[in-house]
């Protein structure tokens, strides 16, 4: 796998479209830092096939106007933009503007919002931008965001904003198949570790053997075989078919940013991959995170973050040297890299940092209570085996976030413990300063949620006036997929009320990280200072644990929630209904 890795780094990128695509009048075209900005109130787009040449092999993707990533589009806060999106597609297609708060007729969800694009056919949106900050925008139709539907947003302010830089280019990760996503769901369906080629082997054993001693190896082992489950399952798809991407280009081109010493550079870094957390950091330098999902935090000094699938943060870096750094994405499995250059110069690339170990899943991340732990068993993962869970051994103590449940009427929602659930968190807790599976006790200072605060107060926001739960739930051996035990296809509409404050808690039944991504209205994060509530549009809820955010339900209609991992959303969604 490493040797494919690398070939498949030495490819160039490419990109030749099937028929020519060009750009009216109406939108201004500048090219800038190696990718296409479109700025303006009226924009042009076209999705289409176009081949490309990213791995060494041609391949068809779907683009916006014939690029991968489709054009960053920069709009102003407070102006109306028009965006003209043809679809040249054998099949119907859409845009959805991640983040972006808008009517809901202008979402961009098929069967939700509206009814889709249709092949040959254009379809106008229009509204007006309330907010400023990094956002993206990408297909709501089948699986056309993994083949290339896809490209950033950047919303500039009405008013200065209270952090200074001298550049700022877009960072936007993603993940790239020569596979068909259909062939990529088919055999997760089939086998849902396909793609995992980090498994246990004899030759692991061995090694734990002399790391812990062969009774407690031994009896490590026989937890995780009794309860059917792998402690590398940590990413369902992983570089053994994907090439990570930074702005289109892979590890061997290197997308380049350019600095002189001394300046400020602004980084807004994207997240646009179907399935797949990246760790990023630079090595050499600190970064300064003043931004998530668009809104400004205060600052937070970190060596490293991990973005989720559809998370946005703005960092501001300051080089030191006249040196290359690199800006490394290491995928959450450790599979494979995005990665680029923060460079004086386009001829001086950076070399790649040694990828860090493949991490292994612990019994925190199975919603285990470790001071319980030390009492009785059965306070972790309850498995469809019917296993008891094992007392202390192997349990790595973490500090929580200490964070009391607040109590409000809680409205009952319909739950199912069947064929869809085999797993569930016995004793889930917020673990808002976990920076999560392979990051912990790493050396390097790594953001967490519990270092987000808004940089402005949220003290006088209204208090929720009920709660609802949500359980994430799966079947892995089945590739199954739902929210409280219940597919979207089986499932009712949540109803919220409109002008109510709401909080959403979530509990992770399974042992995968999943971003929920609630569309049209804010999610107000709960890190346990409710005067800062941090403003996001996707909330990363990590293994065996439960997360709790606010939403003012302030925007009437039909809208979208699910997760933003692609071939879960099938099954983990809901319709939300706000009357």
């Amino acid at each position: 796998m490493q040797r494919r890795t690398f070939v498949k780094g030495l490819a160039a990128t490419s990109l030749v479209a099937f028929s020519s695509t060009s750009l009216q009048a109406k939108s201004k075209r500048t090219s800038i830092s190696n990718s296409n900005r479109l700025s303006g109130n009226e924009f042009f787009l076209t999705i289409d096939y176009t081949t490309v040449n990213i791995t060494g092999n041609t391949a068809v993707a779907t683009t916006v106007n014939g690029q991968i990533a489709g054009p960053t589009l920069v709009w102003q806060e407070g102006e109306t933009v028009t965006l003209h999106v043809s679809n040249k597609l054998k099949k119907s297609s859409s845009i959805h503007w991640h983040g972006i708060i808008l009517p809901s007729a202008m979402d961009g969800v098929p069967g939700i919002s509206f009814n889709g694009i249709a092949p040959g056919e254009t379809f106008t949106y229009t509204f007006k931008v309330q907010q400023h900050g990094t956002y993206w925008y990408h297909s709501h139709s089948g699986f056309q965001e993994q083949t290339g539907v896809y490209g950033a947003i950047v919303i500039k302010p009405k008013r200065k904003e209270p952090f200074s830089y001298h550049k700022e280019y877009v960072i936007q990760l993603s993940d790239w198949s020569d596979e068909k996503p259909t062939t990529i769901y088919k055999k997760l369906k089939q086998m849902s570790d396909y793609y995992n080629f980090s498994q246990r082997t004899v030759g692991t054993f061995i090694d734990e053997v002399k790391e812990k001693g062969f009774s407690k190896a031994f009896s490590d082992r026989s937890m995780w075989n009794s309860m059917r489950m792998n402690d590398r399952d940590i990413s369902d798809v992983t570089g053994y078919t994907y090439t990570y991407l930074m702005n289109g280009q892979n590890p061997a081109t290197q997308f380049k940013v350019l600095f002189k010493k001394g300046e400020k550079i602004r980084l807004r870094l994207i997240n646009a991959a179907a399935m797949t957390f990246f760790d990023v950091r630079i090595p050499g330098l600190k970064m300064t995170v003043v931004a998530a999902d668009g809104n400004h935090v205060k600052p937070v000094k970190v060596d490293e973050l991990r973005i989720g699938v559809a998370e946005t943060y703005d960092v501001i870096v300051q080089p030191k040297k006249n040196k290359a750094y690199a800006i490394f994405a290491q995928s959450i499995e450790r599979s494979g890299y995005a990665m680029g250059s923060l460079t004086p110069s386009s001829t001086l690339l950076a070399t790649p940092p040694k990828m860090d170990p493949v991490p292994r899943l612990t019994m925190v991340d199975m919603g285990m209570d470790m001071g319980a732990m030390n009492k009785k068993e059965g306070t972790g993962m309850k498995c469809s085996s019917g296993m008891k869970m094992p007392n202390k051994h192997n349990m790595k103590k973490y500090k929580f976030q200490a964070m009391e449940d607040q109590k409000y009427p809680i409205t009952k929602l319909p739950m199912s413990r069947g064929v869809q659930t085999t797993m569930m968190a016995m004793s889930p807790k917020y673990r808002l300063d976990d920076p999560g599976v392979g990051l912990r006790h790493n050396g390097r200072k790594v953001l967490t949620y519990a270092d987000l605060k808004n940089r402005y107060s949220t003290r006088r926001a209204k208090k929720p006036d009920r709660e609802i739960v949500l359980h994430l739930t799966g079947n892995m051996e089945r590739y199954m997929w739902s929210i409280n035990g219940i597919k979207y296809a089986d499932a009712k509409p949540l109803i919220f009320h409109y002008g109510e404050r709401l909080r959403i808690t979530f509990i992770n039944d399974t042992m995968m990280n999943h971003p929920m991504h609630l569309h049209g209205m804010w999610s107000d994060l709960e890190t346990g200072d409710d005067n800062h509530l941090v403003k996001k549009h996707t909330i990363i809820v990590q293994p065996g644990s439960k997360i709790s955010y606010r939403v003012t339900v302030d925007a009437k209609g039909a809208w979208a929630y699910h997760c933003h991992l692609l071939y879960h959303m099938a099954g983990m969604f809901r319709k939300v209904v706000v009357a």
